[in-house]
């Protein structure tokens, strides 16, 4: 009996040890990789003018249709090749300012981006 008193010390220390092991080893790798936090809802923000009138998709589609206004989608133009909606124009926003001649100022414009 006194040899098994002997051994238990050792495999009671090999234990703890690879406990502790275990457990620093774990610390470690939580430090590694953030914890998962869940992320509010963000309501989009979007930049307003307030002197610009904004446009339903229905009203801008009526006007459209009934040729009161000229659509024009300031994307670029491989953006505007991809897809774009059927009878607008494409002059991109980058261009814009130096295009304005090419607008008829009598209709009204309605510009999309997306």
């Amino acid at each position: 009996m006194s040899s098994q008193k002997k051994n238990n010390p050792i495999a009671l220390l090999i234990l703890v040890g690879g406990g502790l092991l275990l457990i620093v080893a774990a610390l470690l790798f939580a430090n590694q990789i953030p914890a998962a936090t869940p992320t509010p809802a963000v309501a989009f923000e979007e930049e307003t003018y307030p002197e610009i009138q904004r446009v339903s998709i229905n009203e801008a589609k009526a006007a459209l249709d009934s040729g009161s206004a000229l659509i024009v989608d300031v994307r670029s133009a491989e953006a505007f090749q991809g897809s774009h909606i059927s009878g607008a124009i494409n002059i991109p926003l980058g261009e814009l300012e130096a295009r304005l001649g090419e607008l008829d100022k009598a209709q009204w414009i309605i510009t999309y981006c997306t």
